[in-house]
């Protein structure tokens, strides 16, 4: 057998990083969704008073403080390694859920959710990191993919939770299993490195062997060579973006609005993450197909066609599939929009691109939740709010449209990006 099967090339075992990656991710999709989950018994909190707005603003405030927690962390983790930057995230994490479950008004509520985004925000790129550093080369898009899938069971979970326990519980209690992250603690000190550990194919080259890049990496993205690549991807990202976290806080109560009861709009919202994790697996297969561009555009196209049937009156397994085929649309469309970024720029310049997507994209994060609150208080029709998400949709996959075909050759498509990497630096070594 091949060694590098079940190596990384930094000696690091994959399958335990996954596996801790799948669990933390998890935990995050929980965090991440139960604001959703949480939304019709928030809307009648006696003494509250939320309407609406409020909870759309609520939904933002998340958002907000996830770029704040990605910018902070990557800073830290790129010079201080992963582990040390991953327990403050999961203590911050943990008590940011406390507070959630205590919080005596709607201004500590709201606080507690800005709180909870930074940690979210926080340990998403790290975790990413750590699990594709340790990853096979071979396999790095499917194993990292599957460590993503995290986010959509722990939409999974909170859904199935809120199904069983609400109305008869105060909601708040459901934030509570948010301080699960402190028992990973002792499993991240023992299994992250303290120092980052790259493979030694991605070793940085000479600075003079490619100056502009080193110089001013934002600039070569911007440069004309990327320039309309870039404003497409990140454009993009933004519609992508606002689908996931618009659907993650309005789902659920859309599903109310349109004359489900409680428990019957949670089990959309589980059809929906379900999806999600089988798109999110389904992208890291796709990735070395060569299909990137038709896949992205048509699972744009295939949220658009799922919120429109989810807004009519169809029979129920209907609107099942059609819940779960808005969650792929959803979180696998955003995955496939990553990986196309990834393999649309050479090696040197990959990270960059793919920071600076995600950065802007968080833009849409922040806008979904109160886009959607916005248009489901401006028009009163329960259909209203489904066709919010057709827009954005319809505008993703247009953007992809545009896009240029990944550039592969013969030898990316046999043996994946991260053979692709090698073979950039090598054509730069030999240049």
């Amino acid at each position: 057998m091949n060694s590098s099967q079940g190596v990384s090339g930094t000696g690091a075992r994959p399958g335990p990083a996954v596996a801790l990656g799948l669990v933390i991710l998890c935990i995050e999709g929980y965090d991440l969704f139960i604001l959703g989950v949480v939304g019709p018994s928030l809307l009648v909190h006696p003494g509250w008073e939320v309407t609406k707005s409020t909870l759309g603003l609520l939904g933002a405030l998340t958002a907000l403080g996830m770029p704040l927690g990605s910018i902070a962390a990557g800073w830290i983790g790129d010079l201080h390694g992963r582990r040390l930057p991953m327990l403050v995230s999961l203590v911050w994490l943990s008590v940011s859920m406390f507070l959630s479950a205590v919080a005596g008004d709607l201004t500590l509520f709201a606080a507690s959710r800005f709180l909870t985004g930074m940690g979210i925000g926080a340990l998403i790129p790290l975790v990413t990191a750590y699990v594709s550093e340790a990853a096979t080369p071979a396999r790095h898009s499917l194993q990292v993919g599957t460590a993503t899938a995290g986010l959509g069971l722990g939409g999974i979970i909170t859904a199935v939770v809120g199904r069983t326990l609400l109305p008869g519980w105060d909601f708040q209690t459901l934030f509570l299993f948010g301080a699960v992250p402190l028992v990973l603690v002792p499993v991240v000190w023992r299994l992250v490195p303290a120092v980052v550990q790259d493979h030694p194919e991605h070793a940085p080259l000479p600075a003079e062997s490619d100056p502009p890049v080193s110089a001013n990496r934002l600039g070569r993205l911007l440069s004309p060579q990327y320039r309309r690549a870039t404003l497409l991807f990140w454009a993009a990202t933004f519609a992508g973006l606002v689908i996931v976290y618009g659907a993650g806080t309005w789902l659920p109560t859309l599903m109310v609005d349109s004359g489900y009861d409680l428990t019957s709009s949670l089990d959309f919202s589980i059809a929906f993450n379900v999806g999600a994790v089988v798109g999110i697996l389904g992208a890291g297969l796709i990735a070395d197909r060569g299909l990137l561009k038709a896949a992205t555009s048509v699972s744009f196209l295939l949220a658009a066609a799922a919120m429109i049937t989810l807004s009519t009156p169809q029979p129920r397994p209907l609107l099942l599939l059609a819940s779960a085929v808005a969650g792929f649309g959803a979180l696998g469309t955003q995955a496939l929009v990553n990986i196309f970024v990834a393999v649309s720029h050479p090696a040197r310049l990959r990270g960059t691109a793919l920071g600076f997507s995600l950065g802007v994209g968080r833009v849409g994060a922040i806008v979904g939740p109160s886009y959607l609150g916005a248009v489901t208080v401006l028009i009163s029709s329960p259909k209203a709010g489904f066709y919010a998400f057709v827009v954005p949709a319809l505008i993703g996959a247009f953007l992809t449209g545009l896009l240029k075909p990944e550039r592969r050759g013969p030898r990316d498509r046999s043996e994946g990006p991260a053979v692709s990497a090698v073979a950039d630096r090598a054509s730069g070594q030999h240049r």
